[in-house]
């Protein structure tokens, strides 16, 4: 049957619009959020963590509605977009005296996945303060971990859902469109790294990534239900030389076109950025290509 309507690779035909018509009209009481849970439960659209895929439903909902297909009923609630106007992270105070010496003198170094738990805050508040980007809350997939020495914090990262196409990472892999919209969501974006400003101690970026890489895959599925086998990120080369990611043997992969995930005009309009990334197993691709089933 003809498809008449897409929103973010979900689709509908007329068969599909009548289903959702009498789902509204079965349930006239029931609120756009109530009526989007309900659609997802007869289609099954449900996230690898077994959780609706609500807000992508009220999405693909709205788009008919707006569209004219269906009739949505009227909003019952207006709040306000926490994201449209973010407010920062609450400053926290840390210790910052000077820390120098050999890496051996911060053992035993302790990583934490700290998304959802009581270390969140202060994580935010040290992204915010004192990464050069500042603090963005992730959408999506994400995970937040943070590095202790004893008590004290010494780096914050952010991993993330990976950028839908980046032409040498898609090239690297072998993606072709189809297959990396179905398999995206296996690999990860390190969105934010940052060593605390007072830390002065060489080889302790690539040792934390080097940490980090034999763990993340576990971490993300006890959150999300699947893991991740390649992580990748971007380097600002006007700031940076990638050093601690070269260190810990991630993989230089070319650059982005510095043009937005949404850009038309085919010109760059931001910076250039360099792209690395590191395999989580050696079997990366077969899992990253769907050769694994």
């Amino acid at each position: 049957m003809k498809i008449v309507y897409t929103y973010r690779r979900l689709t509908a035909t007329a068969e599909d619009i009548e289903f959702i018509k009498r789902l509204i009209a079965e349930n006239p009481q029931d609120s756009r959020h109530a009526l989007s849970k309900k659609l997802c439960k007869a289609w099954n659209w449900v996230q690898p963590n077994g959780h609706l895929r609500d807000m992508v439903c009220r999405g693909f909902m709205l788009g008919l509605h707006r569209k004219g297909y269906i009739e949505l009923p009227p909003k019952r609630m207006h709040r306000e977009n926490p994201l449209a106007r973010p407010k920062p992270p609450e400053k926290i105070d840390v210790d910052q005296t000077a820390v120098s010496g050999p890496l051996r003198s911060l053992f035993p170094l302790t990583i934490v996945q700290v998304r959802r738990t009581g270390w969140e805050k202060l994580f935010n508040s040290l992204i915010h303060e004192f990464h050069y980007l500042g603090y963005v809350q992730p959408v999506g997939e994400h995970l937040k971990h943070m590095v202790f020495s004893g008590k004290r914090p010494v780096a914050c990262l952010t991993w993330s859902s990976a950028p839908r196409h980046i032409g040498c990472r898609d090239r690297f892999i072998g993606w072709d469109k189809p297959v990396r919209e179905k398999r995206i969501h296996l690999m990860a974006y390190n969105s934010r790294f940052l060593i605390l400003p007072w830390y002065s101690v060489p080889n302790l970026g690539s040792y934390i990534l080097s940490r980090m890489a034999a763990r993340l895959s576990d971490d993300w599925t006890a959150v999300y239900n699947h893991p991740v086998w390649f992580v990748e990120t971007f380097v600002d080369t006007d700031r940076f030389n990638g050093t601690s990611y070269r260190a810990a043997n991630w993989i230089y992969l070319g650059t982005t076109t510095g043009r937005g995930k949404n850009d038309q005009s085919h010109i760059a309009n931001r910076s250039i950025k360099g792209v690395w990334g590191y395999p989580l197993a050696k079997e990366f691709r077969t899992h990253l290509l769907g050769n694994a089933e």
